[in-house]
């Protein structure tokens, strides 16, 4: 089955930036639809940015111009390079894999099967 585990959360203060990573193990990385969610205190899960098995990559508005969604085949691993980041940018953010979703779909989490467990993000204003 596949895992994933998320690292490289962090406390920056606004305008820093993060470099999160998601190692994914039991499965190849090129296979899967990848993404990262997040989720304020007090807030639903939210979708801020998909690659999926054709390196097609989609962003929340939000983050678009200041995250990158990358994959690194040989290492199986996700990255999200996170700069200029922003108090709103606070959150669990959690990596996300499922073998087919893309589209309009990509930000719908029940669509993903697998998922990590989370790494915390704290922006300072």
């Amino acid at each position: 089955q596949v895992s994933l585990v998320e690292s490289g959360g962090g406390s920056v203060q606004a305008g820093g930036s993060l470099r999160l990573s998601c190692a994914v193990s039991g499965g190849a990385i090129s296979r899967y639809s990848m993404a990262w969610f997040r989720q304020a205190p007090g807030q639903e899960r939210e979708g801020v940015s998909n690659i999926d098995r054709h390196g097609q990559s989609t962003y929340k508005d939000s983050v678009k111009g200041r995250f990158t969604i990358s994959k690194d085949v040989a290492k199986n691993t996700l990255y999200l390079h996170m700069s200029n980041l922003k108090p709103e940018d606070t959150g669990v953010y959690y990596c996300a894999a499922d073998w087919a979703v893309a589209g309009s779909g990509v930000f719908r989490d029940y669509l993903y099967n697998f998922w990590g467990q989370g790494t915390q993000v704290t922006v300072s204003s």
